[in-house]
């Protein structure tokens, strides 16, 4: 083999180690990029489960703990004995948000009561304003409200409450009518015999409108749903994601 020909094989040799070097390299790049992607997917999904996972409603629990309804309206839910945490729910039975706590957050609630985690303190009060769809809204809030107050407590109480917004009407549309409220009482277990009077003449009405100016100025509200643990008013995404809620009141009671 002459010179110029054995040159001419070196160079071949070396433009195919070139070659085979960068077809490794590429190899190895789009190994690493698979990797990375997969990773990055693993970690999306991840979220997402974890997400998905914190906005899961729980179950009620067979049994709750004793109900009994304050002199100013309040409602308290806890175990005998149970004082602290304290989580406060402020809510108005015509509040659409109040509606979707109650789905997403409701269940959580009333088992950390049950489960002697917590003293749940329900608030219903009324936030719309007279000029609110003409009167419509706030006259559905007091009758629901009005109507809550005419049960002095127990499971009768708390079935009446999520019949309520259960049933909750449009903001512009009026509902929560006295016939309708009577006989969800009589669904939910009431059988006080002065159940009836009491919500066809709406006499807690005017109770429960002094109540709610003084929560709304008291708590400074600046609207519903509002839960507040031990006093202090908790992130909206925590009070609609059950998970974190629990754990915020688990640790709270540490």
């Amino acid at each position: 083999m002459g010179k110029a020909a054995r040159d001419q094989s070196a160079r071949d040799r070396i433009k195919a180690q070139r070659q085979e070097q960068m077809l490794k390299e590429r190899r190895k790049r789009i190994t690493t990029i698979t990797t990375a992607a997969v990773l990055a997917v693993a970690a999306v999904g991840a979220g997402w489960w974890f997400a998905a996972q914190s906005s899961r409603s729980e179950q009620v629990g067979a049994n709750l703990a004793p109900i009994t309804v304050a002199s100013d309206g309040s409602v308290v839910m806890a175990k005998a004995g149970v004082e602290s945490p304290v989580l406060d729910v402020f809510e108005d039975f015509q509040c659409p948000a109040c509606r979707a706590l109650e789905e997403t957050s409701g269940p959580t609630i009333k088992n950390l009561a049950a489960e002697g985690k917590a003293k749940v303190v329900y608030h219903p009060i009324t936030i719309f304003q007279e000029q609110t769809n003409k009167g419509i809204t706030r006259g559905n809030s007091v009758r629901a409200g009005a109507a809550s107050r005419c049960i002095p407590g127990g499971v009768a109480w708390s079935r009446f409450h999520d019949k309520l917004f259960d049933a909750q009407p449009s903001e512009t549309v009026e509902g929560f009518k006295i016939p309708d409220l009577i006989d969800w009482g009589k669904d939910a277990g009431v059988t006080d015999p002065g159940f009836d009077k009491c919500v066809t003449s709406q006499e807690k009405a005017p109770e429960h409108l002094a109540y709610s100016t003084k929560v709304l100025e008291t708590q400074k509200l600046t609207g519903t749903p509002t839960l507040k643990l031990n006093g202090t008013e908790m992130d909206t995404g925590v009070a609609f994601k059950p998970a974190e809620l629990r754990q915020a009141v688990l640790d709270a009671a540490k």
